[in-house]
């Protein structure tokens, strides 16, 4: 490809744009998470981990969590064993979740680890299963919104997080691809929400950043017009539009998890778009952002942050 004098001055104007944030965050924990939405996407999937890639070439520590929940839907129905969800999580039989570790394990994080090959971008796979990274226990029935008692089988609930096996992998310049499948003390698989995870992950290592890459641009303010992208919010914003009902369905474990994660210590959360070639590279490297901010109180951004909306 030739580059014509035009183009190469806006690259270098880029970059010098970009140079800031480069330093602010070269050295600093990002958790990225991807929804299973993308992996049906080979192109999505490549504009995704490029992007990543570059995080990562930039001196970034990035971990990237996975999700598969529309593969899983699929795989689990030609097998025989259509699955429910339930406000916007799904119960898990013992034949779903036998399932689960073929899909999540085996298909995407393969998948996902043979494009960081191509990229030259030194990945390793691992789940919430291995070295005890994610620890958690059977989720008890429960009433649901509706007032049924749900009782959804091999799914799981965070007890604690042990980022050791993380850590050793960052700090020889690897990029983990996280699973979220985990399991008991007893070695029991547990199905557990990608978002959650993510968000544990990130609150356990003080991540700087939770960026969810979603098939959306970001929150809406009202659910069917993309147009009505919410650039920054809080978590006291956060809860108002769950209260109106502006947050539903797949977006509730969404919610929780971003609330989890600030909670936590990490300090800021971004909602993405996974379908944008500059979805995370323009949310991370510029002011004006491409998606959702999310931080714990509002009052805490800059005159320029909130002006611009990042």
């Amino acid at each position: 490809m030739i580059m014509h004098r035009a183009d190469q001055t806006l690259a270098i104007r880029a970059l010098k744009s970009a140079a800031p944030y480069i330093r602010m965050y070269k050295g600093k924990t990002f958790v990225v998470k991807a929804g299973g939405g993308v992996f049906a996407d080979s192109v999505a999937t490549r504009m995704l981990v490029e992007q990543i890639g570059i995080l990562h070439y930039f001196g970034v520590r990035v971990v990237l969590v996975h999700g598969g929940g529309p593969q899983l839907t699929e795989v689990s129905a030609a097998l025989g064993n259509p699955s429910r969800m339930v406000e916007g999580r799904r119960i898990t039989d013992q034949k779903f979740i036998d399932v689960t570790a073929m899909v999540l394990n085996g298909l995407i994080n393969t998948q996902v680890l043979g494009i960081c090959r191509d990229l030259d971008v030194d990945a390793v796979g691992v789940s919430g299963v291995d070295a005890g990274l994610v620890r958690a226990h059977k989720r008890p029935p429960v009433r649901s919104a509706a007032g049924e008692m749900v009782d959804f089988g091999f799914v799981g609930d965070i007890d604690s997080v042990d980022t050791t096996v993380l850590r050793k992998l960052l700090d020889n310049a690897l990029m983990p691809v996280v699973s979220p499948l985990s399991a008991d003390e007893s070695g029991t698989l547990l199905n557990i929400n990608a978002d959650t995870v993510a968000a544990a992950i990130g609150a356990a290592l003080e991540a700087e950043k939770l960026i969810l890459c979603t098939g959306a641009p970001g929150i809406l303010g009202e659910l069917a017009d993309p147009g009505s992208l919410i650039s920054y919010t809080d978590l006291k914003g956060l809860k108002r539009l769950r209260e109106e009902g502006r947050i539903a369905d797949g977006m509730l474990p969404k919610a929780k998890a971003i609330e989890d994660a600030i909670r936590g210590g990490v300090r800021r959360v971004h909602v993405v778009s996974y379908r944008s070639p500059e979805g995370i590279l323009g949310e991370v490297f510029t002011n004006e952002g491409t998606g959702t901010l999310i931080v714990a109180d509002i009052n805490a951004l800059t005159p320029d942050e909130q002006q611009s909306g990042p």
